[in-house]
C-alpha cells in the first residue's frame, strides 16, 4: 500500500492540540504563518509520497554495502537525498546567516515525520546532520561554523555523531579514543568508534564526523572528554574538498532492520580534527546534538507507527475473511480487528501530539528566552523519545497481527516496519535511560516542571483530573526516594505520564472537532486505566528486583 503523507492530520495537531499559533506569534518565528505552514506540509508531503516512499522497499532489499572501502547506497537513494537537500528540508531550523530557513523545530519535526514514514533508513541521514548543525551553532568557533554549517545545510556535506566504542556503550566516560595536539591548532585523533549511523556513503561529497576523544591532560570519566570535528576529506582554504583524512570504515553492521542505513565501525588513525567548544567540555557540546536527536528519534517511532498503521488499515479494508454483520464486508467489520485498528490510531495520534508539544515548548523557549518553556521541553523530551518509539514498535507489531499470516511473510512489507523501528528504542539513549533521566535529572527541580505540565491539563475531564492528581502525588513520592528506588519505577512512571498526556491530547482534539469524540472516548477508556496501573508499579521501589541474586535470575 503506498504511503500517503498525513499533512492535514499534522496541521490539525499543530493548530488545535499543541498551540503552534503561540510560536508563530513570536518575533523570531513570525514567518511561520498559516500559509507558510500549509505550503511546507504540502510540498514536503508530496515529495515524501511521490519520491521517497518508493525507495523504502528497495533499500530494505538491496542494503547499503561496503565495496573497496566505499559505502554504496541502494538504487535511487542519491536522488532521494538530493530531493531532500534541494527542497531545503535539512536546514529548515538552521541559522539563516548560513543558508538555513530559521523556522521552528516543530515544523522540522513535522517534515521529518513524513520523511521517516516514507523511508526511515534515508531519513536518519538528515536527522544526524540537523543535530550536528545545532551542536556547531551552539559550541563551535566562528571559523568552523562559517565553513561547515552552510555545507551541511545545503546537503553538500553530511554529519555524524561518534560516541560509542566497543568497551564504552552507555558508559561514554570509559572511551579510549585520544586526541594529540599537532601544534598548529589541529589535533591527531586516534581510536575506534562503533554504531556510526551513515558513517560513510556516496550521496554527498564529504562526511563530517563529530568525535569524542580525550586530550592528554583529560581526566578519566566524562569530565575529561573533548569534542572534535573530523571530516572524511580535509577542506581546502576556499571550502572545497582536499586530501583524504586518515580515517576509514572498517566494516558495516548486519542489522535486524534499517538495511539501507549504513551503520559503520570507524577507525581513526591520527586523523586531523578541530576542537569544537572548550577542552574537556565535549559531553556538554555532544549533548546538544543528542537532545536534538532524542526528540527526532521519538518522531522516528511516530513515523513508523503512521506508516505501519496506513499499511494495516489498507489491508484490513480490502481483506474479506470470515462472517461479518455486513455481507461481503472486510475484516474491519470484526470486533477484534476494530480494536486493533482503533488502538493503532489512538496511540499514533497521542505520540504525534506529544512530539509536537515537546517541539513547541522548545520553540517557545528559544524564541522568548523563556526558562519555564525550556524546562518544559527538556522534561517532555525523554517522554516523547520513549513513548514515540514504544508506540512505533507496538503499532508495527499490531500491524503484522492485522495482516494475520501474511504479516509474517516479507512479501507484504508489514514486517519491515517492525524491523526498522525496533532500534529506535535503543539508540540515542535506550528508553530505560530516558526514564532514568526523567526521574533523575528532570526531577532535580523538585518536580516543578512536572507539576506545571500537569496543571495545564486540568479541567478537561474529571477522570483525567483524578489521574493527574494521582500522578502529582507519585511525582512527590519519586522526588523523596533514593536513586535506586526511583530508577526501579522510572519506566512505569514515564509510561504513566505519557498516557495521561495522551488522554489530554485526545480530549483537546475532541473539543475542537466533534467527529474526533469517539476516538477520544476510546483512548481515554484505555489509556487512563493503563496509567493508573503503571503508577502502581512505579511505587513498588527496588526491593523485589533484588530479592533474588543475579545468578538465581539467570539460572
Amino acid at each position: 500500500m503506498p504511503y500517503r503523507a498525513p499533512a492535514n492530520e499534522i496541521r490539525f495537531v499543530l493548530d488545535h492540540v499543541v498551540g503552534f499559533d503561540r510560536v508563530a506569534a513570536t518575533d523570531r518565528f513570525a514567518e511561520a504563518t498559516p500559509e507558510t505552514v500549509e505550503a511546507i506540509l504540502t510540498e514536503a508531503g508530496r515529495m515524501c509520497t511521490d519520491v521517497l516512499a518508493p525507495l523504502n522497499r528497495v533499500g530494505d532489499q538491496q542494503h547499503s554495502r561496503l565495496e573497496n572501502g566505499v559505502v554504496r547506497t541502494p538504487d535511487g537513494f542519491k536522488e532521494g537525498f538530493q530531493a531532500i537537500a534541494e527542497g531545503g528540508w535539512i536546514g529548515m531550523s538552521g541559522p539563516e546567516e548560513h543558508g538555513g530557513m530559521g523556522l521552528p523545530i516543530a515544523l522540522t519535526m513535522a517534515v521529518n515525520e513524513m520523511i521517516g514514514s516514507a523511508c526511515l533508513s534515508l531519513q536518519l541521514n538528515p536527522l544526524m546532520t540537523q543535530g550536528q548543525i545545532e551542536a556547531l551553532e551552539a559550541h563551535a568557533s566562528k571559523e568552523l561554523q562559517d565553513l561547515y554549517i552552510p555545507k551541511l545545510i545545503s546537503g553538500e556535506w553530511t554529519g555524524t555523531m561518534n560516541l560509542t566504542e566497543p568497551q564504552a556503550g552507555s558508559d561514554v566516560g570509559a572511551l579510549k579514543s585520544k586526541a594529540e595536539p599537532n601544534g598548529d591548532g589541529t589535533y591527531a585523533i586516534t581510536g575506534q568508534k562503533i554504531y556510526i549511523s551513515w558513517g560513510d556513503h556516496d550521496m554527498a561529497e564529504n562526511i563530517c564526523h563529530l568525535v569524542l576523544a580525550r586530550l592528554p591532560d583529560g581526566v578519566e570519566g566524562t569530565k575529561g572528554i573533548s569534542l572534535f570535528m573530523v571530516p572524511k576529506y580535509l577542506p581546502t582554504e576556499d571550502g572545497g574538498i582536499g586530501v583524504a583524512n586518515t580515517l576509514k570504515v572498517v566494516s558495516l553492521e548486519e542489522k535486524l532492520g534499517l538495511h539501507a542505513s549504513p551503520t559503520a565501525v570507524m577507525q581513526y588513525d591520527g586523523a586531523t580534527g578541530w576542537l569544537v567548544g572548550e577542552p574537556h567540555k565535549g559531553m556538554a557540546a555532544m549533548f546538544t546534538m543528542m537532545n536534538n536527536a532524542r526528540l527526532g528519534v521519538g518522531v522516528q517511532g511516530l513515523s513508523m507507527a503512521e506508516a505501519a498503521m496506513q499499511h494495516a488499515m489498507a489491508y484490513a479494508m480490502d481483506r474479506v475473511q470470515g462472517r461479518t454483520e455486513r455481507k461481503g464486508g472486510s475484516i474491519m467489520e470484526h470486533a477484534d480487528v476494530r480494536r486493533m485498528a482503533l488502538d493503532m490510531k489512538a496511540r499514533t495520534f497521542a505520540a504525534r501530539a506529544l512530539c509536537m508539544d515537546t517541539a513547541v515548548a522548545l520553540d517557545l523557549g528559544r524564541a522568548n528566552g523563556d526558562a519555564d518553556m525550556l524546562a518544559r521541553g527538556a522534561f517532555l523530551t525523554p517522554i516523547a523519545k520513549a513513548y514515540g518509539t514504544d508506540t512505533g514498535i507496538a503499532v508495527a507489531g499490531e500491524g503484522i497481527q492485522v495482516h494475520g499470516g501474511m504479516g509474517f511473510v516479507e512479501e507484504t512489507g508489514a514486517a519491515q516496519y517492525l524491523r526498522d523501528v525496533r532500534v529506535t528504542a535503543i539508540y540515542e539513549g535506550t528508553n530505560g535511560i530516558q526514564a532514568m533521566d526523567l526521574v533523575g535529572r528532570k526531577l532535580m527541580d523538585g518536580g516543578a516542571a512536572a507539576f506545571a505540565v500537569l496543571d495545564e491539563i486540568l479541567g478537561l475531564d474529571p477522570a483525567l483530573d483524578a489521574a493527574a492528581a494521582e500522578l502529582r502525588t507519585l511525582t512527590e513520592w519519586m522526588v523523596a526516594q533514593a536513586p535506586q528506588d526511583r530508577f526501579a519505577g522510572a519506566v512505569p512512571y514515564l509510561q504513566a505520564f505519557a498516557r495521561v498526556l495522551g488522554t489530554a491530547y485526545h480530549l483537546r482534539a475532541a473539543s475542537a472537532d466533534a467527529a474526533r469524540a469517539p476516538l477520544a472516548r476510546f483512548a481515554a477508556a484505555r489509556m487512563l486505566p493503563e496509567a493508573l496501573a503503571e503508577m502502581a508499579k512505579a511505587r513498588l521501589g527496588s526491593e523485589d528486583l533484588y530479592a533474588m541474586s543475579a545468578e538465581e535470575i539467570a539460572a
